[in-house]
């Protein structure tokens, strides 16, 4: 079943897929009066709709069945020091696949441009594309934090888990399953290709940010992104296999 995007305000009846959403579902699939297909609108609903009628830049859809997925009870927010434009789409992809729950990218000493003040609609449509790929309901958070680091611990408040992922820790500091896959909202902090200045280090650790290492090796930011998500994700994955069922004793 083919799954398409429909943003949050337009979950309403008349059920309409406009743009280019309908375009591609009419244009390229071919669909036809009677065809199901399944949406999702990033914010936990998921829903089978039965096409009722189409034209070349809408169709009409009939509701069979909609679900509303709880809200994840653990989440992780990635950090990125704004870096280059050619590997940022299939991150922002990547993320959605491995549920996190929010990318920011901040101002960097090294980085070596400036972060939009706003969010791009193209960075949006990266993640409905992870979205529609992995059925995740979810779509994470996305903000740029223009203020520097100064502006990122600014926002660090709300979490219950606040790592710094440093090239200059020793593997033994290395991220461990103890720090991943937790209760509550966690937040990893990358640097751009460049690296942290000195400054940003010292500001994150006076701050209460636990300074980590993912080993040895000095990995390219997207890497060490993909990596720190990927651990988390599958570290969430395996609590879950192994918490007692309810009403069994752990």
């Amino acid at each position: 079943m083919k799954t398409f995007y429909l943003a949050p305000d337009a979950w309403h009846s008349p059920y309409l897929l406009e743009g280019q959403e309908a375009r591609h579902l009419v244009k390229v699939l071919r669909a036809r009066t009677g065809d199901s297909i399944r949406l999702l609108d990033g914010r936990g609903r998921e829903g089978i709709f039965r096409i009722s009628a189409t034209e070349k830049t809408r169709v009409h859809l009939t509701p069979d069945e909609i679900t509303e997925h709880p809200a994840p009870t653990a989440s992780s927010v990635l950090a990125l020091g704004w870096a280059k434009a050619v590997r940022r789409g299939w991150l922002l992809e990547k993320a959605v696949e491995l549920e996190a729950g929010g990318i920011w990218l901040w101002q960097a000493e090294r980085s070596q441009s400036r972060v939009p003040d706003d969010i791009q609609d193209a960075w949006q449509g990266q993640m409905i594309a992870g979205a529609k790929q992995s059925l995740n309901p979810w779509l994470p958070e996305l903000r740029t934090i223009p203020e520097g680091v100064q502006g990122l611990i600014a926002m660090a408040g709300e979490f219950e888990h606040t790592y710094l992922l440093w090239e200059g820790q020793s593997p033994s500091d290395q991220l461990n399953p103890a720090m991943l896959g937790q209760s509550g909202r966690t937040l990893f902090v990358v640097g751009p290709e460049g690296g942290f200045a000195d400054t940003e280090v010292r500001a994150l650790i006076d701050n209460g940010f636990t300074p980590v290492s993912l080993g040895h090796r000095v990995l390219r930011w997207e890497t060490a992104a993909l990596l720190c998500l990927g651990l988390d994700w599958w570290q969430r994955g395996l609590n879950a296999s192994t918490a007692p069922a309810k009403g069994e004793q752990a």
